[in-house]
């Protein structure tokens, strides 16, 4: 299923396949938002402490910044049940903010400071694994600035249960069986992902939020933006401009060629880049003037998540077990789908349609034929992204195929979005009502009226509105008053407070074991 060729017929499901095979799907959600003070400037206070330890919470925690929120959810049966416990969190965050502070709605930042160094890096304790942690992100931000790392997206994990991939192996010719369960999901977990990279041009046209933003965020950046006015740049036809060359990308990793097409060739392509020096991060230094330590090492990535990737498989890490270290002894457990814009819209950042959609793309992109993907393809795939991010609602775009032709985007995208709604209408069988095959055609009526996405609303409102901060300061006001109109269960409520005591307790634990000097510790990185 490459780009070059749009399904001609709709796929027959697979005669094994019922909805019951669904019913052991897991879902989660991770969602970062920044903290904003009452007058648009990015907070500058710690991150609240009624909220727990941002190093040992598993809910709450930040990202990048102090002030770069990140809200957990743990995997779920149901969408409801996942958007529901995304929600509580949104409300015992607004319970903890002071002074009018909000969350602000959208992926892109706005309303920063011109010196980096107003941009707060998280800070987790005084631990060797805490002191890591602000480490690491003190090298992202001398390697690209900090104002790239206050981008914030979602991303939405998902898993199937074995009874679907036993059914499936049960049905496959012995020859293409595998030895074991774990390497046969491994593999079919790697087809997903390596057609979900095929199908990243629809998800930026489908769910990107990202066309205008605000100046600060381009100080000191070459671009071609148009001038809206005084207050906000954008690209008349843009989708999600987070997810392109301006966002949360760079070109020191364009030159990585990591491969899913095994899991062992996955596996090494990071570790390549892992103990692989590079001669501009070497110039940057690895301490200061006084001998303190500012990035981990001078390797393409300090550690694997540096790796900016659409989709990641992914396996729960033990205590400071590294990720691909998790995939090699216990397989692929789950998809991290990461091309996901912020909904400024939903007072979550995602809305059930939305959702819904990601699992019948994951299931499509499972099911559907998928063969290697080499560097000459994934070439192609960059360049179609890149026109979509930047001109995705132009009317008559079109998207390159492998053999060099053009194909029509809106008629490409329709074409698959027909293709899925079998399977959404599988997964309805399965989790009752017709939330699924809403969820397709709602994207169906956006692949066929640009002015339908959510691009072009944020660019339409933004205009009205005046500017990008504008539309962003008055979204944030609306979702502030809906979040706290929920209220916690006195039990869910207590729940969440013994989970942030709790918290702090394993954090003190954690500094109390600590007898190593850091940076002895952190010469094994080096």
């Amino acid at each position: 299923m490459t780009e070059v060729t749009a399904p001609n017929h709709q796929p027959l499901i697979p005669s094994w396949l019922t909805s019951q095979h669904l019913s052991g799907m897991l879902r989660g959600i991770e969602k970062e938002g920044l903290r904003m003070q009452s007058d648009g400037y990015l907070a500058q206070t710690p991150h609240p402490q009624s909220l727990g330890s941002k190093l040992t919470h598993p809910y709450i925690t930040t990202d990048y910044s102090e002030s770069l929120l990140e809200l957990i959810t743990s995997p779920k049966s149901t969408v409801a049940e996942t958007l529901n416990m995304l929600r509580e969190l949104h409300v015992l965050v607004y319970q903890s903010l002071e002074d009018g502070e909000l969350m602000w709605p959208l992926s892109m930042p706005c309303m920063l400071s011109s010196d980096d160094n107003d941009i707060p890096l998280a800070e987790y304790g005084s631990s060797n694994v805490g002191r890591l942690k602000t480490l690491y992100r003190s090298g992202l931000g001398i390697r690209y600035g900090r104002r790239m790392q206050t981008i914030a997206g979602l991303h939405y994990n998902l898993s199937f249960g074995d009874d679907l991939f036993s059914a499936w192996r049960d049905n496959t010719p012995k020859s293409e069986q595998l030895e074991s369960l774990s390497e046969f999901k491994n593999a079919k977990y790697l087809g997903l992902i390596r057609n979900f990279k095929r199908m990243s041009s629809l998800v930026l046209y489908l769910t990107g939020a990202s066309p205008s933003v605000c100046p600060c965020f381009l100080t000191g950046r070459k671009h071609n933006l148009q001038l809206m006015n005084n207050t906000t740049y954008y690209s008349p036809k843009a989708t999600s401009l987070r997810m392109g060359k301006l966002g949360y990308t760079n070109s020191v990793q364009d030159q990585l060629d990591i491969r899913y097409n095994n899991l062992p060739e996955y596996i090494e392509g990071l570790r390549r880049a892992i103990n692989t020096p590079f001669s501009g991060f070497t110039e940057l230094g690895l301490d200061d003037d006084e001998g303190n330590p500012i990035q981990i090492n001078d390797h393409i990535l300090q550690i694997e998540n540096e790796y900016y990737s659409p989709i990641r498989p992914k396996q729960i890490a033990e205590s400071e077990e590294a990720p691909s270290h998790a995939l090699e002894a216990r397989g692929i457990a789950y998809v991290e789908f990461r091309a996901v814009d912020l909904d400024p819209y939903s007072d979550i950042g995602i809305r059930l349609s939305t959702a819904c959609f990601l699992e019948v793309l994951a299931l499509y992109c499972l099911l559907t034929d998928s063969p290697d993907l080499l560097p000459e393809e994934d070439a192609v795939l960059a360049e179609n992204l890149e026109r979509v991010v930047n001109n995705g609602r132009a009317p008559g775009l079109t998207i390159q195929t492998c053999d060099g032709s053009e194909q029509n985007l809106s008629e490409w995208m329709q074409q698959h979005l027909e293709a899925m709604m079998p399977l959404a209408t599988l997964l309805d069988a399965e989790y009752g009502g017709n939330n699924y095959r809403v969820a397709v055609t709602l994207m169906l009526g956006k692949a066929v009226y640009p002015d339908a996405t959510l691009s072009a609303q944020v660019l339409a409102d933004t205009q009205r509105l005046g500017s990008t901060w504008q539309l962003g300061h008055a979204l944030a006001q609306q979702h502030r008053e809906s979040i706290l109109r929920s209220s916690l269960s006195p039990k869910t409520q207590a729940k969440y407070e013994v989970l942030a005591e709790k918290s702090w307790l394993q954090q003190q634990e954690l500094e109390k074991d600590d007898s190593q000097d850091f940076y002895d510790y952190i010469q094994h990185y080096r």
